[in-house]
């Protein structure tokens, strides 16, 4: 027997015998006695329901959790008779009550070991591996976090009057996980987690093979860092389960895409990514949509607090361009000259057109156009934060102090930059 049954079978027991004023044990499918109650607080013979003083014995069998027994009900000569229906329909409920608590202790296991999880938690990867599969999780995959922002569903105190505040949470929760688990064709919820203030975590695997549905040929020919190998896959199976959830709830959602971080333990980087790219999307960029640092803009670069991602995301945005010489000699000029067309094609001796090529080819490649300001804004601080690292091998010539014209462009980048400079 299990200690869940055997737990069940001790707390019908006790509990009946309150009930009924009886004498009550619990056999398991062998026969053999798991549990007895303790009538007045008295120590009970395991053999007490056999007794002579025993003339009213009722046998209703049970079954719990895959598994069967059987409740011997035993009242004395001075006992009122208990009939069999009403005392089996209470077993019954028991039952139910049981089973239901023992399912919401799962989903509390599970949420908060998620919870503990994607904040850190101090325990071994050995551990977190045989919790995790306790649970019912396989946390040996390359996972993701997409954090979903459901809180104006969640939270909404409109419908469902009939369950208190914290149970109608709870269930419209569960009702956006059932919704994410059919969108993702998930065998349960087990990697889906309620982690508070309208919020839901989900550890979406993210390989090559688990999001070949939302992978295009044309995706990241480049060679990128492992921590943003299929982001765009992974952002379109976000749009897509976006679609799906707000069509159900029609309520405002948001949601956060994580990069994929090496181990288990990167599960909290990619949770802290999906934080960020949420609380700082919604802000600058709007509701209804999913965030991700990469489409963050300069947003990223001023509101995260973490150099080390920082310097990352500005790898990324420009890896397009590290076998570019021509390219990136351009920028230098173009940034040189204040982002003047006439003037850069002057220094570098080219036409006109030649330079439109290039800067056209420069947003084709990497997503920024340099004529745009918030876009020139973004590559020249890629390029500068990529400089702290001291990655000098492929970055313009000119530096932030001594070539910045700091009436134009280069005052708001030195702002925008002076979070990074003084971590430092």
């Amino acid at each position: 027997m299990t200690d869940s049954f055997e737990q069940i079978a001790a707390a019908i027991a006790e509990r009946l015998a309150q009930l009924l004023a009886a004498q009550v044990s619990v056999l398991n499918a062998q026969s053999n006695l798991v549990a007895v109650s303790k009538p007045n607080g008295s120590e009970s013979s395991p053999h007490a329901l056999y007794e002579a003083t025993s003339v009213n014995v009722l046998s209703i069998p049970i079954h719990f959790n895959g598994q069967t027994g059987e409740v011997i009900i035993s009242t004395s000569a001075q006992s009122e008779a208990i009939s069999f229906r009403p005392a089996q329909m209470l077993v019954e409920l028991m039952l139910r009550q049981a089973t239901t608590t023992a399912h919401l202790n799962q989903h509390e296991l599970k949420n908060k070991f998620i919870h503990d999880l994607l904040r850190g938690s101090n325990t071994s990867e050995i551990d977190l591996l045989r919790e995790g599969q306790i649970l019912g999780m396989d946390l040996s995959r390359p996972r993701a976090v997409i954090l979903i922002d459901a809180a104006d569903y969640i939270l909404s105190t409109i419908a469902l009057r009939e369950l208190e505040p914290s149970a109608q949470i709870l269930r419209r929760a569960q009702l956006v996980i059932s919704s994410i688990v059919r969108f993702f064709h998930l065998p349960n919820d087990t990697i889906c987690a309620y982690i508070g203030d309208g919020e839901i975590a989900v550890l979406k695997a993210s390989s090559t093979q688990d999001l070949a549905a939302w992978t295009s040929r044309d995706d990241e020919p480049k060679q990128v860092h492992p921590s943003w190998a299929n982001l765009i896959a992974l952002k379109r199976a976000g749009a897509a389960l976006l679609d799906r959830l707000r069509g159900e709830t029609q309520t405002t959602i948001n949601l956060g895409i994580g990069r994929y971080h090496p181990t288990l333990k990167g599960l909290s980087a990619s949770y802290q990514d999906a934080r960020a790219a949420l609380s700082l999307g919604k802000r600058f960029s709007g509701q209804n949509q999913v965030h991700c640092l990469d489409d963050l803009g300069i947003a990223a670069f001023v509101g995260l607090s973490h150099e080390r991602t920082k310097i990352e995301l500005a790898k990324y945005l420009l890896s397009p361009l590290d076998q570019e010489l021509e390219l990136l000699e351009t920028l230098d000029a173009f940034f040189l000259e204040n982002c003047c067309l006439s003037t850069t094609a002057s220094r570098l001796s080219i036409h006109r057109n030649t330079l439109s090529y290039r800067l056209e080819k420069i947003t084709s490649l990497t997503g920024l156009d340099p004529r745009r300001f918030d876009d020139a804004m973004q590559i020249r601080l890629a390029l500068f934060l990529r400089s702290l690292q001291g990655d000098t091998n492929q970055l313009c010539k000119c530096t932030v102090v001594e070539q910045w014209d700091q009436s134009h462009l280069g005052q708001i980048a030195d702002e925008s930059c002076h979070a990074a400079i003084h971590h430092r």
